[in-house]
């Protein structure tokens, strides 16, 4: 392998994202809400990693979990939000519009594509759930996408590495394939070996604790599944930093 892995870090917070930096991330996908597997993070969130950060912030634009087929009011919020972001720093925008049939949606794609103003366009892990990958994938690079995330159309990428090396050699330098999703310190090494990505998407928390919700623990401010109120995960740097020094010496 003759140049450096890229590894990109998907992060839930600006904390998260200056972590990501400081153990030797390239580039940050910014987020809220990771539980849902990422929304569109705040305003402030973006002028703030835009401020502290030296490496390039890649912006969710997603305002639900739950399926990537929008209403017109979330297109709407999308639309705006991409406008937002660009305007504020944002170094490239990360979304995913199917139709209900699990296809991409051409027109809604290309719509947002056009207020990113040049600026870098990824297809997140929606491309997971459509029918025919490479179809797919033939209809993102039309439409302008510089990158896709995706973990192969299976759980992980380790389970989807045989379709990732196939996209690879189907996308021929046309766009940008990011593994993402299951990548780990301990099978980053064979996941390249495997498809041949110069580039990696990875998430790597450890759990803080907050000890302001101690007075009533009996209090809980979530849903059903009542998560702990006094814990929340951030970026564990060394974590990035042991990938960033395994893919550091590829031959």
């Amino acid at each position: 392998m003759s140049s450096k892995i890229l590894i990109e870090v998907c992060c839930g917070s600006v904390d998260d994202a200056v972590m990501a930096e400081s153990g030797g991330a390239g580039r940050v996908e910014l987020n809220s809400s990771l539980f849902f597997g990422g929304l569109t993070p705040s305003l402030g969130s973006i002028i703030e990693a835009k401020r502290r950060l030296g490496i390039p912030v890649m912006v969710m634009i997603r305002p639900r979990g739950g399926g990537f087929c929008y209403t017109q009011a979330e297109m709407a919020v999308m639309l705006k939000d991409v406008e937002l972001a660009i305007e504020h720093g944002a170094d490239g925008i990360v979304f995913g519009v199917l139709t209900q049939a699990g296809s991409v949606d051409v027109k809604r794609c290309r719509q947002i594509i056009g207020l990113a103003k040049g600026k870098e366009a990824v297809f997140h892990r929606a491309f997971d759930v459509t029918p025919d990958p490479l179809e797919t994938l033939d209809q993102l690079i039309e439409l302008g996408f510089k990158r896709v995330l995706t973990s192969g159309q299976q759980r992980t990428v380790p389970e989807g590495a045989e379709l990732i090396r196939k996209l690879i050699a189907h996308a021929a330098g046309r766009i940008e394939i990011l593994p993402g999703g299951g990548i780990r310190p301990h099978n980053v090494r064979a996941v390249i070996e495997q498809t041949g990505t110069k580039q990696v998407h990875l998430s790597a928390f450890e759990q803080k604790i907050d000890r302001s919700v101690h007075n009533r623990p009996h209090i809980t401010f979530g849903g059903a599944l009542r998560p702990p109120e006094d814990q929340y995960d951030v970026i564990d740097p060394s974590v990035i930093q042991s990938v960033s020094e395994l893919l550091g010496d590829q031959p």
